[in-house]
């Protein structure tokens, strides 16, 4: 069991690191940080004792004096330094640099000094050190005019406001999941290497993804339609637009329903995309799901009866109710990161047609149980 620790752990990248370590339960343990612990050396000394592995996020990236953001990042390397050498500690420090080390900046050269810093504790304390340069990056629940263009263009979009393009250049990408992934792939190599360059996943114009995301937003955000996803960044960004809508509020989408003297018809799903949709009844005071996934794209649709749906994102404790009705016909879309469920509260049996982007594949299900 490796035991990991994270600076920055409620950040963009910290959090979904985080959370997908918790997905191998038998093979990393968590040790929780806390920013204060930076604040007093013996909290601070407590955690890295326990430690086998330390990920340094911690870090500020906008501010509007970059002196203070290069004192801070450089102190936040210090004062880690120094409680890895009081307490003779040789774990393996893994320290998220930019690809903007290049760039005459103070926050490029604040990540470039935290670096070489670290790696010459690592060199004369027979400590370990992975020194990854990382590209811009992207995903869900990154902070609007602070993480990524991408995060500030989908707040946008999704709260009334219209993107401006300051500059439209080429960007280099990854996903956040895919950083997350090289990142467990460091730990689990456990060797060495003070620069490392993270690759890229894609070089897109930044005129090209507002264009992805307005087609989103006038297909899915407004339509309910499942764009065409032609590539795995198109998915990537996709899971990223949905994760900034104002769930309260946008949930439950009433559908548009036909009645004349056959019945009523209704149109639960208009796809870009496949996947696969299937049907169930639930008995009064039955619940189905209670898990969540980290890609799958998701749709509940109430069609006969009473049913309440409830989702709470992973790490949080606010939970989320929609009440759906049969009578008026509506769905629920699920977020990725997001447990959920949907409970029959009536009296009558529920009958809800599920969509999902992909067919159930039980060697990949990408489906992890957690209660509501």
């Amino acid at each position: 069991m490796i035991k990991i620790g994270i600076t920055g752990q409620n950040g963009f990248v910290g959090s979904s690191l985080y959370n997908t370590l918790g997905l191998y339960p038998d093979e990393f343990q968590r040790i929780d940080f806390h920013k204060e612990f930076f604040e007093n050396s013996g909290q601070l000394d407590d955690f890295v004792r326990q430690c086998d592995v330390i990920v340094h996020l911690a870090a500020m990236n906008r501010h509007p004096d970059p002196e203070v953001i290069y004192e801070n990042n450089i102190g936040l390397v210090k004062k880690l330094t120094e409680s890895l050498e009081r307490t003779a500690s040789t774990a393996h420090v893994l320290f998220s640099s930019s690809s903007q080390e290049e760039r005459d900046n103070l926050y490029g050269k604040s990540k470039k000094e935290g670096r070489e810093f670290l790696a010459y504790w690592a060199k004369n304390n027979g400590g370990k050190f992975t020194g990854m340069i990382i590209p811009n990056v992207f995903g869900p629940f990154g902070q609007p005019n602070y993480n990524s263009f991408i995060a500030t263009f989908c707040h946008k979009l999704t709260h009334g406001e219209n993107p401006v393009i300051d500059n439209d250049g080429e960007v280099k990408l990854i996903y956040v999941g895919d950083l997350v992934q090289e990142m467990i792939g460091q730990i689990r190599s456990g060797e060495t290497n003070e620069e490392y360059s993270v690759p890229h996943r894609t070089t897109i114009k930044v005129s090209e993804v507002l264009s992805k995301l307005e087609n989103f937003k006038k297909r899915y955000f407004d339509g309910g339609e499942i764009p065409e996803l032609k590539t795995d960044f198109d998915y990537q960004l996709f899971n990223t637009f949905r994760c900034y809508f104002d769930l309260k509020n946008h949930y439950p989408v009433k559908f548009t329903q036909h009645t004349d003297p056959r019945g009523a018809f209704v149109e639960v799903i208009r796809l870009g995309i496949g996947g696969q949709c299937s049907f169930s009844t639930t008995v009064p005071g039955i619940t189905r799901g209670n898990h969540f996934h980290t890609r799958k794209i998701e749709r509940f649709a109430v069609i006969k009866g009473k049913a309440l749906i409830q989702l709470r994102k992973i790490g949080t404790d606010e939970v989320l109710d929609f009440y759906l009705d049969g009578a008026e016909p509506a769905y629920v879309d699920m977020p990725i990161w997001y447990t959920h469920n949907i409970k029959n509260i009536g009296e009558d049996d529920l009958y809800t047609i599920f969509w999902i982007n992909e067919p159930y594949n039980p060697e990949d299900a990408d489906t992890y149980f957690v209660e509501v």
